[in-house]
């Protein structure tokens, strides 16, 4: 029976691709692909609550989820069960709104036109199977192409593509987080939860806007980014941040102007799967403070803070 399911979205799926865009990608998992790209649809047809896990290291928290998808929109909430009890609202998130890193797991208008779209970053096979909060979960592996990023093992729900469980890997193998549901059931109605020690409510404004005002004089761009790195928004040319993503790994470049310079010298915090890197710099004349903050390894956030220059 599990073979055959996976025939059958094996088919489907391929129907997607040319012989052309095979052949520009050789060695790419269509099988593989088709997760990813029904996986990037749940936040948008699917509503499900429960109970998730974060490890990193020693270090375990506990958080209660839920994602309600209504009427041309999804409200999500997530309760911190463990450490300081926070929670966070996010509501009224139009369906129509595809995010950049989901528009990158759906590759199959990119491979029609010759593209190998996330294949060429991460080589993503289909593993065995496997079982999380009590459900049969097909398993994938995202292999890096490059040093640039991590890899993943992921577990999504065979019948529903929900990622059940997300290891990240770093050099050499290293595990650095664990996400998994630890219970997890589908449909629009939510058990109650306690409201968190701290609330905060998440907006959702358009990409092309930014509200406040500029945090920097000058415009300013990153010049280099890992292949497959794309802008989540459009942020004002005098913006102090900007975000990227590959389609599975997001981080974001803060850019600080400085009154006076700062003694040589970086800063680097790890935590699991997420680097936190800043920096006193020169940009020519100026000096400024650059923080690279994402899931991507030391050496990348590295590279990325030493490409940020004025745009003349």
């Amino acid at each position: 029976m599990v073979k055959r399911a996976r025939r059958v979205v094996f088919a489907v799926f391929s129907t997607l691709f040319v012989q052309g865009a095979v052949a520009a990608c050789p060695d790419v998992d269509e099988e593989a692909l088709a997760w990813l790209d029904k996986m990037s649809r749940i936040p948008h047809e699917q509503s499900y609550h429960g109970v998730v896990t974060l490890q990193r290291g020693e270090s375990i928290e506990v958080f209660q989820v839920s994602h309600i998808v209504g009427d041309r929109q999804s409200s999500e909430r997530l309760t911190q069960l463990t450490g300081q009890g926070a929670q966070v609202d996010r509501a009224s998130h139009p369906l129509n709104c595809i995010h950049p890193g989901q528009q990158l797991l759906r590759i199959g208008s990119q491979m029609r036109m010759g593209q190998c779209g996330i294949a060429e970053q991460y080589r993503i096979s289909v593993g065995t199977d496997a079982r999380v909060a009590g459900r049969s979960a097909i398993q994938l592996h995202v292999v890096p192409r490059d040093m640039y990023r991590f890899g993943y093992r992921m577990l999504l729900d065979r019948e529903t593509a929900l990622l059940l469980q997300a290891e990240t890997f770093g050099r050499g193998k290293k595990p650095l987080e664990t996400l998994r549901f630890a219970r997890v059931a589908f449909g629009p109605s939510a058990p109650g939860s306690g409201v968190g020690d701290t609330l905060h409510r998440a907006g959702h404004p358009h990409p092309d806007t930014i509200s406040g005002k500029p945090v920097v004089d000058r415009p300013w761009r990153v010049s280099w980014l890992p292949g497959g790195f794309t802008a989540t928004d459009s942020p004002d040319a005098f913006s102090g941040r900007r975000s990227y993503t590959d389609g599975l790994a997001v981080m974001s470049v803060f850019l600080e102007e400085l009154e006076r310079e700062l003694h040589p010298g970086e800063g680097l915090v790890r935590e699991g799967g997420t680097t936190s890197y800043t920096r006193g710099m020169h940009i020519d004349d100026q000096p400024v403070l650059v923080t690279v903050i994402g899931e991507v390894p030391v050496n990348t956030a590295r590279m990325v803070a030493d490409s940020v220059q004025w745009v003349e």
